[in-house]
């Protein structure tokens, strides 16, 4: 459900279970293993998923088994996107299709994300299901969301095309299907000749109470 393959100083990681890209028990161990592996061998990521299909979220199969199991996978995703958002290399998020609750949570861990032209859907949709976003949620999203369409995005449960998307803070470009790869490559190449530690340091400065905020909630 995950490749890892690298070209120059840059990891590419993308996303296929064949199916909606769900953030499942498989899914986070395979992440963190090649979040690991690019740590060593890599200056820069990129995450991407299956055509029309970036992830659709937390695997339902395993919240509908009851309240426990639903804790243990949300807890599990909680602690990847505090991962995510706190890794030291540039991470761009190349976006290929609808990207929904998770999948929209790993948009917005990103530091660099782009997306593709056509009917998808992105954004948070919790509050339209009847759920209440743990501080993760409201973290990545008060972090990285425009302060114009926080309310709609995050309380409303707005879901955008890739356009709207940019104007709300979960892409920063939209670009034609054909050449998402190429332009998010290119992107994270050009960011991996950046010296390392200070990239990593710069980022965690900039998000430090977010980050804060995240890591006392997985001990919560």
């Amino acid at each position: 459900m995950l490749s890892y393959d690298q070209t120059g100083k840059v990891a590419q990681l993308t996303i296929d279970d064949g199916k909606a890209n769900v953030v499942s028990h498989a899914l986070i161990d395979a992440l963190n293993d090649a979040l690991d592996r690019a740590e060593q061998d890599a200056g820069a990521v990129v995450l991407m998923g299956r055509e029309g299909k970036f992830s659709a979220g937390f695997d339902l199969t395993e919240i509908q088994q009851g309240p426990a199991q639903a804790k243990a996978l949300v807890d599990r995703g909680a602690a990847l996107f505090h991962r995510l958002f706190d890794y030291p290399l540039p991470l761009v998020a190349a976006c290929t299709g609808h990207a929904v609750a998770g999948g929209a949570f790993m948009l917005l861990c990103s530091d660099t994300r782009f997306g593709t032209e056509g009917a998808f859907k992105i954004g948070l949709n919790e509050t339209a299901i009847g759920m209440t976003l743990p501080v993760f949620g409201y973290e990545l999203a008060n972090n990285r969301l425009n302060r114009t369409c926080l309310t709609a995005a995050f309380v409303q449960s707005k879901l955008y095309d890739p356009n709207g998307a940019v104007e709300a803070g979960y892409l920063d470009q939209v670009v034609p299907a054909d050449a998402l790869a190429s332009e998010s490559l290119a992107a994270a190449s050009q960011l991996a000749e950046l010296p390392g530690g200070s990239y990593a340091a710069n980022k965690r400065h900039l998000r430090r109470d977010a980050l804060a905020a995240m890591k006392a909630s997985l001990a919560d």
